[in-house]
């Protein structure tokens, strides 16, 4: 198993401050706007922007919270071993709100409709748009794109992207790896 460093720690943190400087173009204030990580791996990234918005860019009103989507996708019962759910925290409302999904990678797209299927418990958004740190394009099994993203890539089926986090792989970088 070979692996290519995509993106090292500088590269990562020049792409979250520029990924965030483009939410404040659209999102101004931030008074109709939430950000929602996508459980697991989503809420490193969501935490990671939300921090940069509040301590570098000043922003005050920013609304962040997690959804799990485990029991929302069309796969859950495929698996050889049963998935565990991770938790939702969405401590704030979110109809009429311009919600902002994140997520580390966006692969097939699948968990994205998850994420779209979930959210309607919460109630009805404004609108929702994606941001996300990798972008593996031409791998789509559903017509989903990134509203924001960090980098494209393109990958072949037998690659996969590894997103790491300081918070829980003790560094910040991604990597290509061939299975």
């Amino acid at each position: 198993m070979s692996q290519k460093v995509l993106l090292n720690e500088k590269e990562v943190n020049i792409i979250l401050h520029r990924l965030a400087c483009q939410l404040i173009e659209k999102h101004n204030d931030f008074s109709n706007t939430v950000l929602i990580g996508l459980q697991p791996r989503g809420v490193y990234l969501a935490d990671r922007i939300a921090k940069i918005l509040r301590e570098d860019y000043k922003v005050e009103n920013i609304q962040l919270g997690y959804l799990d989507i485990t029991f929302f996708r069309d796969d859950f019962r495929r698996g050889e071993k049963p998935l565990e759910a991770n938790k939702t925290k969405i401590n704030f409302l979110v109809e009429d709100k311009n919600i902002v999904f994140i997520d580390d990678v966006l692969y097939t797209g699948r968990s994205i409709r998850a994420a779209l299927t979930a959210i309607q418990s919460f109630g009805r958004p404004n609108e929702i748009e994606l941001l996300t740190l990798i972008d593996r394009r031409f791998s789509r099994h559903l017509p989903i794109q990134p509203n924001y993203r960090g980098r494209q890539v393109d990958v072949i089926n037998n690659e996969k992207v590894r997103v790491n986090w300081k918070e829980k792989d003790s560094e910040d970088s991604v990597y290509l790896i061939e299975r």
